[in-house]
């Protein structure tokens, strides 16, 4: 049992030290890095600090957050988000439920696979939707894990060593 709880930690111990370092953004930003952190201003990581939505509305503050997240082992509140953003482009009627039910099933759904954290009545009233799934069955849901990533983890990705390298590195580069 020993050897075993030995080699757990020296993996954890991997894990945390892997996400701490972050001077290399191949893992952070899409396609091309080293172009995408030429492309990034300050200006532009910085304004990721005004709002939440500045933050999500941005590529490769995006990308820099779901890394973040994925340290924290949270990225499926992210990845839900995300889903029913693309859902509500859903104009094909046919495509709806089908689309409506895998989202459910992958992160509302009691056990899902990636299930987020919200509360009972949201679940419940979720559930209540996918009787005639529309494109705002989710609404109620995904407003609850916005205001969850927004209060908790957006806050923690500010003060992470993520957004602060990811600052200093195109900080350096006007230097």
């Amino acid at each position: 049992i020993d050897h075993r709880n030995r080699g757990m930690r020296t993996r954890l111990g991997c894990l945390s030290h892997k996400s701490d370092s972050y001077n290399d953004f191949t893992a952070i930003l899409p396609d091309k890095p080293n172009r995408a952190l030429k492309r990034l201003s300050t200006e532009e990581a910085t304004r990721w600090a005004d709002s939440f939505d500045v933050l999500l509305s941005h590529k490769y503050g995006l990308a820099a957050f779901r890394a973040f997240l994925k340290t924290e082992f949270s990225e499926e509140n992210l990845e839900f988000w995300l889903a029913c953003e693309d859902f509500k482009k859903t104009r094909s009627a046919a495509k709806l439920a089908a689309k409506a039910q895998r989202i459910f099933e992958e992160f509302i759904d009691v056990q899902a696979p990636r299930e987020v954290n919200i509360d009972f009545q949201t679940r419940e009233l979720t559930r209540r939707n996918m009787q005639e799934p529309s494109l705002s069955c989710f609404d109620q849901a995904q407003g609850k894990v916005h205001s969850l990533m927004e209060k908790d983890s957006y806050p923690r990705f500010l003060r992470s060593k993520i957004y602060t390298d990811l600052l200093s590195q195109t900080q350096r580069r006007l230097s």
